[in-house]
């Protein structure tokens, strides 16, 4: 049994859905428009419904960052410990402070790790339609054929960078790998520059993150040329969806010390909408101290006589 069935049938439903919605409204039923807006639907839809799951990330990632002072203290208590006993204490007492503080290591991959059923379903479906075989649902023969067909400047929506010897094909891949790639990396970019706390800068969580900034532009960049030009599609809105709502989100729900956090509470100070809260410790910090006068000690009666004399 094919345990992506039920996800392939979804997608097909939503792609089959809104190219008939496109086709009805003036597109052609076999242009490459109506299907690549089908394919942009789709992806709406799916990041729409991640929403929750995105908010969850961003709040997990948060505490995070917060977390890492009290995370270099517990690594700092158990360094050079290597027995059983003290390994065994050091993981329980990391999952108790994950767990009190609410932050899990695994925060910034759970949106991607929750697409790629969806993409391994997307991948299958384009990929039996690429081959004119039908798919599980609305799928038809026919509109399989239609797609497999349908071409975006010149190029199928079913060819790859390795599978074409067509130069539109080719410059067209070219540069939606480079874009897949570049907005990958602007988004973790963005990230680590302007939403980090300065304590965390050396922490083990941010050592993971300067990996990732790396890491997934180079699997976008290798990966994207045996990927169809439907899939590479489905991927380039979705980076563009996920750059767009990390930008909402650092310049509104910033890390707090974080550079976002700081210009964040310029933007309110100048508007007056800074909370009291928020005000008070700064000024209390910058107002200068009220000059006091000096105590006068008190004189004993041996010092007050010779005063006297």
């Amino acid at each position: 049994m094919d345990l992506l069935w039920p996800i392939k049938w979804l997608i097909e439903l939503i792609l089959v859905g809104f190219h008939t919605l496109f086709s009805s409204i003036g597109f052609s039923f076999n242009s490459g428009a109506s299907w690549v807006l089908a394919i942009i639907g789709l992806v709406l839809v799916v990041r729409a419904a991640l929403i929750p799951v995105f908010v969850k990330q961003i709040k997990s990632q948060r505490n995070m960052m917060l977390v890492q002072p009290e995370l270099a203290k517990l690594q700092k208590k158990y360094k050079g410990k290597t027995d059983r006993e003290s390994r065994e204490r050091f993981a329980k007492e990391q999952m108790d402070l994950y767990k009190r503080t609410g932050s899990n290591p695994l925060s910034s991959c759970l949106p991607l790790l929750l697409q790629m059923p969806i993409f391994f379903g997307l991948f299958s479906v384009l990929n039996g339609a690429q081959r004119n075989v039908a798919g599980v649902g609305l799928l038809n023969a026919d509109l399989a054929q239609s797609f497999s067909q349908a071409q975006l400047f010149g190029a199928k929506l079913s060819d790859t960078f390795f599978g074409s010897d067509d130069i539109n094909v080719k410059i067209i891949a070219a540069v939606m790998i480079v874009l897949m790639s570049s907005s990958q990396f602007i988004t973790q970019k963005q990230i680590m520059a302007k939403n980090q706390n300065p304590e965390t800068q050396n922490s083990q969580f941010m050592q993971t993150q300067k990996i990732m900034l790396y890491a997934l532009p180079a699997v976008f960049l290798f990966s994207g040329l045996t990927f169809p030009l439907g899939v590479m599609t489905y991927w380039l809105v979705s980076n563009f969806w996920t750059m767009g709502q990390q930008f909402i989100v650092i310049r509104n729900m910033p890390t707090p010390g974080s550079p976002a956090f700081k210009a964040r509470q310029e933007r309110l100070e100048r508007k007056g909408k800074l909370p009291k809260s928020e005000t008070t410790p700064a000024i209390e910090e910058e107002a200068p101290q009220p000059e006091t006068k000096q105590r006068q000690q008190p004189i004993s009666k041996n010092r007050a006589k010779k005063k006297k004399k």
